[in-house]
């Protein structure tokens, strides 16, 4: 086998390999979006919603009690090094 066949069977092998990857990529997507449109269609989204899973909001009134255990932390990290 010469240098060339094996540059040719080397570069086939690559480019099936990719094409392998992208058309599962391609597939992935294609069956993300499908479940999400069917979600969205039966309902299925509003229930967490509805169930009060939304998005976490951060609490207001301890930033007095991070801003003393930060202040702390640095403190103690001076005095260590």
């Amino acid at each position: 086998m010469t240098i060339m066949d094996m540059l040719e069977q080397s570069g086939v092998l690559t480019l099936l390999g990719m094409g392998i990857v992208i058309s599962f990529l391609i597939i992935m997507i294609i069956a993300i979006s499908l479940m999400g449109k069917i979600i969205h269609a039966l309902g299925w989204d509003r229930d967490a919603q509805s169930a009060g899973l939304s998005p976490a909001v951060p609490r207001q009134g301890n930033n007095a009690e991070v801003t003393a255990a930060i202040g702390a932390a640095v403190n103690e990290y001076k005095k260590n090094n």
